[in-house]
């Protein structure tokens, strides 16, 4: 998920009851819940890369309790400041086992969030770099930030509303909402299974290809929980469907929707040799690579080469991410996540681009 739901998870885990057995465990929760994001920071050694480590050792098993000791480590740090620059306790004493423990629960938060949408995670890499993805819910869902920002909001303002009448202060009021807002994505959750469940079976009781299919793919839409597109794979070609759990309406036009296999050139075997082509192809599990042939790409300028040489370029999409899913007025020219190589004389890589960032 995008950082926003992490953060406010993060908060909201300290908040349901954590903040009682230590101080700092929302802040720590927070931080921790998010921590694992870091690996972004791959990106100043280009798109390529970041690709490469995103959702890598960070997002592991393995990793989750090295991320919560560093996390415990930096409050560690922010509490010797506090004390030296106060001069004073804490109202509340630090448990700092209880603090470790929290730390830990948000940092394997941040796996199963990232588990539920079509991005996917490693959880067991570097024994297992199989991508496991539940494709629950899209990477940004408005629904969960909406459930979140209430139970950290709401409390706060009841809150005043208390203090307006002169009620008692409460501490710890916001515990509750924290667990409501907890259980409800776990509910949340639950309903987009069934609903993708549903979906998945009435794609099995429709037929929509023509040749037998072997694997299907649902990918969420953000807000609509019926709303789902489907990627279904032929032995020669893909073809997608869009597919509406409450209505039982499957739409898929044989003219727009079906995607052929391209032929694998020796361009195209040469781009899968780069740094890009074999990054992507490990991460693409819907991948498909075309030899568009001499066009150049936005953001990268094409080779300037002698009249007795050639060149093309490759194309590198995922179909989990080419469709419009923010409505029809979302899709643009390059699918996201679309990578691009300019192969000369069907061998030589001339230039690299992802996600409109050149590989430099």
């Amino acid at each position: 998920m995008e950082p926003i739901t992490h953060f406010l998870t993060g908060a909201c885990l300290g908040r349901a009851g954590l903040n009682r057995k230590t101080a700092y465990a929302t802040l720590a929760a927070v931080l921790a819940a998010e921590a694992a994001d870091m690996d972004v920071l791959w990106g100043l050694h280009g798109p390529v890369a970041e690709l490469q480590h995103h959702r890598g050792i960070s997002h592991t098993l393995v990793a989750a309790p090295v991320v919560a000791g560093v996390v415990v480590g930096a409050v560690w740090l922010l509490d010797r400041g506090w004390r030296q620059l106060r001069r004073r306790q804490l109202e509340q004493p630090i448990i700092w086992g209880w603090l470790f423990l929290t730390t830990l629960l948000a940092a394997l938060s941040h796996l199963l969030l990232d588990w539920t949408n079509n991005y996917g995670v490693r959880p067991f890499y570097p024994f297992n770099s199989h991508w496991y993805a539940g494709s629950l819910v899209f990477i940004y869902e408005p629904v969960l930030w909406a459930l979140l920002l209430a139970a950290l909001i709401l409390p706060a303002l009841f809150g005043l509303a208390d203090a307006e009448i002169g009620a008692k202060k409460k501490e710890f009021r916001w515990r509750g909402w924290a667990i409501f807002a907890l259980c409800g994505m776990v509910v949340f959750w639950c309903g987009r299974w069934v609903e993708q469940a549903q979906a998945r079976a009435m794609i099995d009781n429709t037929q929509i290809a023509a040749d037998p299919v072997k694997r299907v793919g649902l990918e969420p839409y953000p807000l609509n929980p019926f709303h789902w597109h489907a990627i279904l794979e032929t032995s020669f070609y893909f073809q997608t469907a869009e597919v509406d759990t409450r209505t039982g309406a499957i739409e898929s036009d044989p003219h727009r929707s079906l995607i052929y296999k391209p032929t694998e050139t020796v361009a195209v075997q040469a781009a899968k040799r780069t740094p890009l082509g074999q990054v992507y192809m490990d991460w693409g599990t819907w991948s498909v690579v075309r030899d568009l042939g001499p066009v150049p790409v936005a953001g990268m300028a094409p080779p300037q080469l002698p009249p007795n040489r050639t060149w093309t370029t490759v194309e590198f999409r995922d179909l989990r991410f080419a469709y419009p899913f923010w409505g029809s007025g979302s899709s643009r020219v390059h699918a996201p996540l679309s990578g691009y190589v300019y192969i000369v004389d069907g061998w030589e890589n001339a230039g690299e681009i992802l996600n409109g960032r050149e590989q430099r």
